[in-house]
C-alpha cells in the first residue's frame, strides 16, 4: 500500500469511526513533544522559539512517544503497569462502553485486535500498559491501546500505518496498525529491547537488546526477527542514517557508538566516546553525530568524516537528543533538572533552555503538513 491510498484508507476508517474525530486537522507547523514521565503529560514547545506554547493531559508514565509523518497522531506509551482486568482513564469523547469494549475481558473481539497479540495482550499472566493515540490538532487522547508490559520507546513507520513500542520488562516489541488502532503482533527481542527506529523505507525495523549486545532486524512484512547483529555491550539508543546505510548505535556497557554497516549486516567501528552514554541523533547535514554523555556532563559531536570530536559542558545529566530538523538546532533535555538545552548544531553554543516539569524523555518534532 503507497502513503497516498494508506491516509486515504485512514481518513475513510476515521469517518466511520464511533469516536467522532475523522478528517482532523494537522498539528500547527513545527512544534515538539516532549514526554514528562511521571508529571503525567506531554509538553509542546514551538521550535522556532524554543518557547511552551501546552501541554497534553492524561498521559501517565510518559516515557516515549513518536508523531505520523501527515501531522495527524501522536503515538505515547506509558512506562506503568497495571494487571489485566483493569482499564486506564476513558478518553474525553469515547463512550463507557467503547472504552470497556477496548480494554476489557469480556465480548473482546481478537479478529479485530490481531490473533496472536491480543493473546498475550490478555494473558492474564503477564502485567499490561496503555500506549495513547493523540490528535495533536485538537491535543486530546482519542484512542488507547493495551499491550503486553512497560512501555520504554516509540518509532512511528514511515508511511505513518505502524507504531513499534519496545517493552524492556517483557522482552518484546509491540506492533499497532494505526489504520485501525489493533494490536497486529508482539515480537521477542531478546532481553531488555530499548530503542527502535524504522529504515527510510519502512520495510524493516531495528531495536536494540541491550541485555543481549545486539540490535534485532525485523522485517516489517511479517513482523519477524529477520536478523541479529552484534554492535558492543549493553546497546540503547540508535539512529538510522537518511540514505538506511548506516546505523549508529550507543553503547552503554563500553562508553562507545557501534557503526554499523546494514547491507553487510555487521559493525564497521566502535567510535570511542565517553562514560554513561545516552541520547544520540544525527544532525541535519548527516556527517555530525551528537551523543549525550551523562557520565563527564557534556554533549559531544562526533564529525564521521574527519573522524574529529568536539563536546561542550552541560551540567548536568544531559539525557536524550534530538535534532530540531530545519533549525539548525539540538534539544538536549537533563536527566537531573528539569530543563531542556537549545544547543546549535555547528558551534555547540547554549542558544537558550526551557524550563519543563519532571524530566524530558524520547522527544519528537511534528513539521505539519
Amino acid at each position: 500500500m503507497t502513503r497516498k491510498t494508506f491516509l486515504a484508507s485512514l481518513v475513510g476508517a476515521l469517518a466511520g469511526s464511533a469516536l467522532g474525530f475523522a478528517a482532523a486537522a494537522a498539528a500547527p507547523a513545527d512544534e515538539i513533544y516532549v514526554p514528562l514521565g511521571g508529571a503525567g503529560k506531554v509538553l509542546v514547545v514551538d521550535a522556532a522559539s524554543d518557547r511552551a506554547v501546552g501541554t497534553i493531559e492524561g498521559l501517565p508514565a510518559a516515557h516515549g512517544l513518536a508523531a505520523t509523518p501527515d501531522g495527524r497522531f501522536l503515538v505515547v506509551g506509558s512506562f506503568s503497569e497495571r494487571e489485566p482486568g483493569s482499564a486506564p482513564p476513558k478518553p474525553e469523547g469515547m463512550s463507557q462502553e467503547e472504552h470497556a469494549a477496548h480494554h476489557g475481558m469480556a465480548g473482546m473481539d481478537m479478529k479485530k485486535r490481531g490473533e496472536g497479540a491480543g493473546k498475550m495482550a490478555m494473558d492474564g499472566a503477564k502485567p499490561i500498559s496503555t500506549v495513547s493515540v493523540v490528535d495533536l490538532a485538537k491535543r486530546e487522547v482519542v484512542r488507547r491501546i493495551d499491550v503486553p508490559g512497560a512501555v520504554h520507546h516509540v518509532a512511528v513507520s514511515p508511511d505513518g500505518r505502524f507504531a513499534v513500542v519496545t517493552q524492556p520488562n517483557a522482552g518484546t516489541v509491540s506492533v499497532i496498525d494505526l489504520s485501525n488502532f489493533s494490536l497486529v503482533a508482539t515480537v521477542p527481542t531478546g532481553p531488555l529491547p530499548n530503542y527502535a527506529a524504522f529504515a527510510p523505507d519502512g520495510g524493516r525495523v531495528f531495536v536494540s537488546s541491550a541485555g543481549s549486545d545486539r540490535v534485532v532486524e525485523i522485517a516489517t512484512g511479517d513482523w519477524k526477527v529477520a536478523r541479529a547483529i552484534e554492535t558492543g555491550a549493553g546497546p540503547e539508543h540508535l539512529v538510522i542514517d537518511a540514505q538506511g546505510a548506516r546505523l549508529y548505535v550507543v553503547n552503554n556497557g563500553d562508553g562507545t557508538v557501534g557503526e554499523i554497516d546494514l547491507a553487510a549486516g555487521k559493525r564497521l567501528r566502535a567510535i570511542p566516546v565517553g562514560e554513561v552514554l545516552h541520547g544520540i541523533d544525527l544532525g541535519d547535514d548527516g556527517r555530525r553525530l551528537f551523543v549525550a554523555v551523562m557520565g563527564e556532563n557534556k554533549l559531544t559531536a562526533y564529525d564521521l568524516v574527519t573522524g574529529t570530536f568536539r563536546s561542550t559542558e552541560l551540567a548536568s545529566g544531559p539525557f536524550h537528543v534530538m535534532a530540531v530538523r530545519g533549525r539548525g538546532k539540538l534539544y538536549v533535555s537533563s536527566a537531573e533538572e528539569p530543563r531542556i538545552w537549545a544547543i546549535d548544531q555547528k558551534t555547540l553554543e547554549l542558544r537558550g533552555e526551557i524550563p519543563i516539569e519532571g524530566k524530558g524523555h524520547q522527544m519528537a518534532q511534528q513539521l505539519g503538513s
